[in-house]
């Protein structure tokens, strides 16, 4: 109900280590404070942090590796930003004996960083905004210096360096931190990036690929390499022009450069001074970057997919947009509701050992003028409960049972094997009541058809084509329904979340699926779109391979619908990782959870 939160990020630079540990431990504790700025943070006094160290205990000069660390933020970075480490854990077995070889891992700090947020809404992100008439502005909290000790560019060429990044001075850092966030809350800042993990360059080649567009970049030709490839503390920030002035007003005794600005198109230029030293496009840029990745991913997931999301890179793509076809305004839908009058009708949020979304779920129920009741499968099968004392029910999202039967198969044999509940569920499923089910509620449902009027030529949800799991945003296309789930929302495109495993439709086999096209097609009310808004089964946009798009199913009159992806988790506004900028208050699957309350009316 309120758009407080909690922020969480993490800071590790284990091979600075190998020069200087106690600064390595510093610039961990530090990257994740630069990672964790970008969202809306009291204080620093209000960050806590959780270090989890790795060390091979047992020789002399790792263990004081670790002592120096340990010393370096416990007892003195720490202290000086005011901020504690109730928490960690200890690994010290980083070293492995076979025949005559011994390997060491180097001493390795993970920080943690955690805090309260007071407003999710001013969180910012990589992504370039508003290309024209803006700027980007490098923060330097490292005060000019550009080591390039155990950077990406010596790794590269097989070295280690001499002088690592650190943490000269804990009060600038401070400082930085303070002013990021008054910028923020002042709305001066369109785009936020760290640069002390990759350097500037990775920096910025960061923000331009969450953009999608190019970059002129500046930097200064006595030092080019230094410039673009140190991985000091430091941030990238993008303002409108005439704010310039304005960030280094706020950050005092911070240097701050103007390095350059988007490019409305997406080549990528490097200067020193006038003269472009190099020259390439964002497309090219970011395949490159993407390679280690995507080798790993052909070896680990379906080669197919890993290839077909690959390529997108360099695909002409609008990136993600909306088209809604009714209200998304919250006073607009909620006028709806409150036709439908104030009595709040009861649902049933049912949920299985495993399940893990009914607290989202019962939100957004809530939210649209239902009162939920949260029903376990115990409660049904022992008796205590009688889903025809429901006029509405929905299965929620999770594991059930670990899915060792496939998805929902485990949940569906405890109804299906037990005679009254199985009966139980038959008479609601062929009353005029409500039935939704999500995800893991969606996999367990599909496999009651049986019992539901009119499911039965329903797929059955198997294995991802990708062979992963799938915890992403993606499109889907809304279709003209009889469903009063979907009462006017059919034509719209809105993006959703889905996660799962088993969300891939298949058919058993000969002609049931042609026989599912031709009598029960009608039936499919929602289906994966590209940004082009067309029906797709190319990875990602369709995270599981269905067949045609195939994300949500409908029978009984639309009265019963199963959808995979999981509207309950974006039905604020500010809960879709991208939004419409129109949408303030709702998201646009909250006119769902109100349809089936005007449904009830």
């Amino acid at each position: 109900r309120t758009y407080a939160g909690e922020a969480f990020a993490m800071g590790e630079r284990s091979p600075v280590a190998l020069i200087n540990p106690a600064a390595s431990a510093r610039m961990a504790v530090a990257e994740s404070l630069t990672n964790l700025c970008a969202a809306s943070v009291a204080n620093l006094r209000s960050v806590v942090l959780s270090a989890n160290w790795m060390a091979a205990a047992g020789i002399d000069t790792e263990e004081l590796a670790l002592f120096d660390a340990v010393r370096a933020i416990g007892m003195e970075l720490c202290p000086a930003l005011g901020i504690a480490i109730p928490v960690g854990k200890d690994s010290l077995s980083m070293r492995t004996r076979w025949a005559d070889r011994d390997v060491t891992s180097p001493l390795t700090l993970i920080v943690s960083a955690f805090a309260t947020v007071n407003d999710v809404r001013r969180t910012l992100t990589p992504e370039l905004k508003g290309r024209a008439n803006t700027r980007l502005i490098l923060v330097d909290i490292a005060s000019g210096k550009k080591r390039l000790g155990a950077s990406a560019l010596a790794q590269c060429y097989g070295d280690l360096g001499n002088e690592a990044p650190d943490v000269d001075d804990p009060a600038l850092l401070a400082s930085f931190f303070s002013g990021v966030q008054e910028l923020n809350a002042a709305g001066v800042l369109l785009a936020y990036h760290d640069r002390s993990d990759g350097g500037l360059l990775a920096c910025v080649l960061e923000m331009a690929f969450a953009g999608r567009c190019g970059l002129d970049l500046v930097v200064n030709p006595a030092d080019v390499l230094g410039d673009l490839f140190s991985e000091e503390l430091g941030a990238v920030v993008q303002v409108a022009s005439e704010d310039v002035a304005t960030v280094q007003a706020s950050l005092p005794g911070i240097t701050c450069i103007d390095i350059g600005a988007p490019r409305e198109d997406e080549e990528i230029r490097i200067s020193c001074g006038d003269e472009v030293v190099y020259r390439s496009d964002r497309g090219a840029m970011q395949t490159l970057w993407s390679q280690t990745s995507y080798q790993m991913q052909k070896l680990r997931d379906n080669p197919d997919c890993a290839a077909e999301e690959h390529a997108s890179i360099t695909l002409a793509d609008p990136g993600f947009s909306s088209r809604t076809t009714y209200a998304v305004d919250e006073d607009v839908c909620s006028a709806l509701v409150s036709r439908a009058g104030s009595a709040r009708p009861t649902i049933a949020v049912l949920r299985e050992q495993g399940v893990n979304g009914q607290i989202e779920m019962a939100a957004a129920f809530e939210r649209a003028g239902f009162q939920p009741i949260d029903v376990h499968m115990s409660d049904l099968l022992e008796g205590r409960v009688s889903l025809l004392d429901f006029p509405c029910l929905v299965a929620c999202g999770g594991f059930s049972y670990g899915d060792v039967l496939g998805g929902g198969g485990g949940w569906a044999k405890s109804v299906l094997y037990h005679q009254r509940v199985r009966d139980e569920f038959a008479a609601f499923f062929e009353s005029d009541r409500l039935a939704l089910g999500v995800c893991n509620g969606c996999q367990m449902m599909s496999a009651l058809k049986d019992i539901i009027p009119g499911a039965e030529y329903w797929p059955r949800f198997v294995r991802n084509r990708s062979e992963q799991f799938e915890g992403r945003t993606v499109l889907v296309q809304i279709n003209p329904s009889d469903s009063p789930w979907l009462s006017d929302m059919s034509g719209s495109v809105v993006p959703v979340v889905v996660a799962h495993g088993e969300g891939r439709a298949e058919f058993s086999g000969g002609t049931e699926e042609a026989e599912f096209w031709n009598a029960a097609g009608d039936q499919v009310c929602l289906q994966y779109v590209d940004n082009q808004h067309e029906i797709t089964e190319r990875y990602p946009a369709n995270p599981n391979g269905a067949v045609r798009g195939l994300a949500g199913l409908t029978a009984n009159q639309g009265r019963v619908m199963v959808m995979m992806p999981h509207p309950e988790r974006v039905f604020r506004a500010y809960q879709n990782s991208w939004r419409d900028q129109s949408w303030e208050q709702d998201g646009p699957w909250m006119r769902l959870f109100r349809n089936a309350r005007i449904a009830l009316a």
